[in-house]
């Protein structure tokens, strides 16, 4: 049995909010969620429910009220240093090329440029983007940038993958094209993924492992399903085996009410 690579164990994490009173609300209640070595695990939730705060917990980038994290079975303090973090929003550098971009994180962790540069270039090659390191983020497509971040993300070789919600501005056959790229790059080394979307068909498709959240405030797990789709998969195709249906009917019999509730939940700020 592999050991976990992440485990977040009674995560509570309490805010105050932005208003005149300032209230304390809790966003995240009680919440255990572990991941192990070499698996994909997908968290879905209604809007607002605390998955990303969740995934910043794991990352270190936030400390929650109360809880352990423990990575590789040793309690976290500060920084996730064995964790790359792939962004729902772009975090490449306007003025540095593709390349650059790339080369970036190696550089900081004082990997010698010539060697830096040699490791971006063979992962622009692996995410489809041969030729292109000398462009500028502004002449990229939405798909391309995002073949640039995982490269970022990936060329630091993290034992532990988090991704929030990547490919959510992308549209359906770029999004497509991405997922079958990164089960593909993830199976070959294996590494421990947790993975943040909206959309229950991805994470059905990409995961050995769905966890569905409730909605907030005090979000807390209220299902986890193992999916037991054979391996490779292509993302588009899946999704027509019957067992995807049966899995998207049980998952989604349990994730409505909470989107329901999340639905009316932001109606009542909106008014």
């Amino acid at each position: 049995m592999s050991r976990y690579a992440l485990e977040l164990l009674d995560i509570s994490c309490t805010f105050r909010s932005k208003d005149a009173q300032g209230q304390r609300y809790t966003a995240v209640a009680g919440t255990t969620l572990r991941v192990r070595e070499g698996e994909f695990v997908s968290v879905v939730g209604p809007t607002g429910c605390g998955k990303s705060t969740l995934l910043n917990v794991g990352a270190g980038l936030l400390e929650p009220s109360s809880g352990t994290i423990k990575v590789f079975g040793q309690p976290l303090t500060g920084i996730n240093a064995r964790a790359g973090y792939m962004f729902q929003t772009e975090a490449l550098m306007p003025w540095r090329s593709t390349l650059a971009n790339v080369m970036v994180g190696l550089q900081y962790r004082g990997v010698p440029d010539g060697e830096a540069r040699a490791q971006a270039e063979q992962w622009l090659t692996r995410v489809g983007l041969t030729g292109f390191g000398d462009r500028y983020p502004h002449q990229l497509s939405g798909g391309m940038r995002k073949r640039t971040a995982l490269a970022q993300v990936l060329a630091l070789d993290p034992d532990i993958i988090l991704m929030d919600e990547p490919f959510s501005a992308l549209d359906v056959q770029t999004r497509q094209l991405m997922e079958n790229e990164v089960l593909e790059l993830w199976a070959a080394k294996k590494k421990a993924v947790l993975f943040i979307t909206h959309d229950l068909d991805e994470a059905i498709a990409m995961s050995d492992r769905v966890v569905v959240l409730s909605a907030g405030p005090a979000t807390h797990p209220i299902g986890e399903f193992a999916i037991d789709l054979p391996r490779p998969r292509d993302v588009a195709e899946v999704r027509t085996h019957p067992r995807f249906v049966e899995l998207h009917t049980q998952i989604w019999n349990v994730l409505r009410d909470e989107v329901l509730k999340g639905y009316a939940q932001q109606l009542r700020k909106a008014a």
